[in-house]
């Protein structure tokens, strides 16, 4: 990222910042009063004329009907605001584990964040969740801990923490003379300033390019409740935030889409580069509307220029981590996606509806990851799981919105499986007058790859035309595998060869043959189960020790040597999401609340119990008729079956 001080942007005047030229994002862990601290930037910069309260479910941000229920944050919210002559846009976040993925993806926008601590409970798992992904992004951070009213609050102990678990360069900013106080530690992060400092030519331009690099993290001590140190916080922001240097072409970066009141799709990104215009054109599709959010509120603009955090009408394709023009790259990798499964039913509203209305919901929360699989003679609907909150939630927006009463099953883990050797594949479909024949070569990727399509294939010997077709089909189906039916991951299907009949090939004749060939190639391989893990870190008492390892021996853990000091242990290390789920609790209890664990998404490995997990789920694959492994030939004019063991043989193509 390329950054210019805030001060040298100031001093050509006010034009050179438009609105929302800076994107502040606001993040906590639950409870830390986060949406009360919003409450107060936006009524201190004149945004709303009083300050709304959680308890009170009449907050500025959290404005749907679950959110004020239940008092929490489930969507990402943006509003406009200016504190002096600058002009920002506020992203509100969820600090709920079971919204973390709306989190992460606000991520991708912020030009600096604001990280909640409570001065209280302190540095708790989920601040140092947050933190991580902030330092891995390069996001500059400013800290402010509330609570501070409280007469639990004990500044001295958090300062402490948050300088042992955060950083030594999280410097108290409380007060101007806390800040002078820390100039002398600033200056020395880098030589040249130490050389300025000495010389009497080092001035706050300084720390703005410090905090700019992330070498220096401002700390505020106050309370979002009584408003103290919210001016003070604001002002930092103000002096010394990053503004981004953009290019003049335009390019866009979508963080969400969800649909408005009157079921308009809206898609929010940030402008990165150059101008947007309404009825500017993008892929095939034009911009209806470009709306300013105030909270619940928008106004309408008719364009909006780089660094501007924005939402948009017209556009039916997007989707969150997109990036529009300008040749960029799509989001990292997310830290966050869901473990766990369940099943969706209504008993007012038919399946095909509510595979739709799913699919709606999955545009805005994408790790929904919505699915419709023929298991037996019945279609069910699954989708990916956060944690029992959110389906609660989920429950309550489909009845509001759509009158769709939904139950779920019991949640489970979400398995995968892939391969361990390549082996070959070959489907040939040839009822009368269709011909297709795919021969593929299953083949294990690298974790995290998901499916990966190739082609080796000659154009002597299949059409151009066609090998794109089988591409497609390839990366079009999520492919399950025939252990537990589970989704097919971590694999390259490479097109090694494959025959068309110039009268009678049609393109769906491709696709069942490659469904075929998919299918017939599991049959032979040497399948593995996948289950996801999580990376942890065990915060306990020293004499907790013995309870923690035989705990973590007993769930099929992996670990480090504990770091310890005078009084606490550091355990390290992954294990099965399965084994680990609901440890958390186990770890508060026999601490007696001085202990904690944190959980990150470790990815998927070799499940730790295949055995009794392919045999709990009872997966038929012969009854599984939408995911054959056999062929179909003609003989006499008439198509037959060919069962996967007898298709090597029978294949047209040696």
């Amino acid at each position: 990222m390329c950054y210019t001080l805030a001060s040298e942007i100031l001093k050509k005047g006010s034009d050179a910042l438009k609105a929302g030229d800076t994107v502040i994002g606001i993040l906590a862990h639950i409870d830390a009063g986060k949406t009360t601290l919003s409450e107060q930037i936006l009524f201190r910069s004149g945004v709303i004329r009083k300050v709304g309260k959680v308890d009170n479910r009449d907050t500025c941000l959290d404005f749907f009907d679950q959110e004020r229920s239940r008092g929490i944050t489930i969507f990402s919210k943006q509003t406009a605001f200016k504190i002096s002559d600058r002009s920002f846009t506020l992203i509100d976040t969820p600090g709920h584990a079971d919204f973390a993925a709306e989190t992460e993806r606000a991520l991708s926008v912020l030009d600096a964040a604001v990280l909640v601590v409570d001065g209280v409970e302190g540095v708790q798992a989920r601040t140092e969740i947050w933190w991580e992904l902030l330092r891995e992004r390069n996001i500059p951070v400013f800290i402010f801990v509330g609570k501070n009213d409280r007469e639990q609050a004990d500044r001295e102990r958090v300062y402490k923490e948050i300088k042992e678990k955060l950083g030594t360069f999280c410097f108290d900013f409380t007060t101007s003379e806390d800040e002078e106080a820390a100039f002398e530690d600033i200056v020395s992060q880098k030589e040249e300033w130490l050389e300025a400092y000495l010389e009497g030519n080092a001035d706050k331009s300084v720390i703005a390019l410090s905090v700019s690099e992330r070498l220096t993290v401002p700390v505020v001590f106050g309370s979002s409740l009584t408003g103290d140190g919210v001016d003070r916080l604001c002002g930092l922001i103000s002096d010394y935030a990053p503004v981004r240097n953009y290019p003049d072409s335009f390019s866009a970066k979508v963080y969400k889409v969800s649909r408005d009141s009157k079921g308009d799709r809206v898609t929010y990104m940030k402008i990165t580069g150059g101008v947007l215009n309404v009825r500017d054109i993008i892929g095939n599709e034009k911009i209806n509307q470009i709306r300013i959010y105030s909270g619940e509120k928008a106004s309408l603009v008719p364009s909006v220029t780089a660094g501007t955090a924005c939402a948009v009408t017209g556009l039916t394709e997007t989707y969150p981590g997109q990036v529009i023009g300008n040749g960029g790259k799509g989001s990292e990798k997310p830290v966050f996606s869901p473990s766990l499964l369940s099943t969706v039913t209504s008993d007012n509203t038919d399946n095909h509806t509510l595979a739709v209305r799913m699919y709606e919901l999955s545009e805005e929360m994408p790790e929904l990851s919505v699915s419709v699989r023929r298991i037996g003679d019945e279609e069910v609907i699954q989708i990916g799981v956060m944690g029992r909150i959110q389906l609660e939630v989920l429950s309550g927006i489909l009845m509001n919105n759509y009158g769709v009463s939904v139950k779920f099953g019991p949640c489970r883990i979400m398995y995968k499986e892939t391969v361990s050797s390549p082996v070959m594949g070959y489907g040939h479909y040839e009822p009368l007058k269709h011909y297709a024949e795919v021969h593929l070569r299953i083949e294990p990727a690298g974790r995290g790859s998901g499916v990966i399509a190739d082609t080796e294939c000659s154009l002597e010997v299949l059409d151009r035309n066609y090998q794109n077709l089988v591409m497609t089909h390839i990366k079009e189906k999520e492919h399950i595998g025939i252990l537990t039916g589970s989704p097919l991951t971590d694999v390259r299907i490479v097109l090694t060869a494959g025959r068309s009949h110039l009268k009678h090939t049609e393109g769906g004749d491709f696709r069942e043959a490659v469904y075929r060939a998919v299918r017939q190639g599991l049959e032979k391989a040497d399948n593995v189960l996948l289950e996801p893990y999580y990376s942890y870190t065990l915060r306990i008492p020293q004499e907790a020790i013995g309870r923690a390892i035989n705990d973590l021996q007993k769930m099929s853990c992996e670990f480090e040597t504990p770091e310890t000091d005078m009084s606490e242990a550091v355990i390290k290390g992954n294990g099965p999401v399965s084994t680990l789920i609901d440890y958390a609790e186990e770890v508060a209890s026999y601490t007696g609340g001085r202990g904690s664990i944190i959980f990150r998404d470790a990815g998927y490995r070799t499940c730790h119990d295949s055995d009794e997990v392919i045999e709990e789920t009872g997966y038929e694959k012969e009854r599984d008729l939408n995911n054959t492994s056999s062929s179909v030939f003609c003989s006499h004019g008439a198509g037959y079956e060919v069962k996967w063991q007898d298709v090597d043989n029978a294949r047209h193509i040696k």
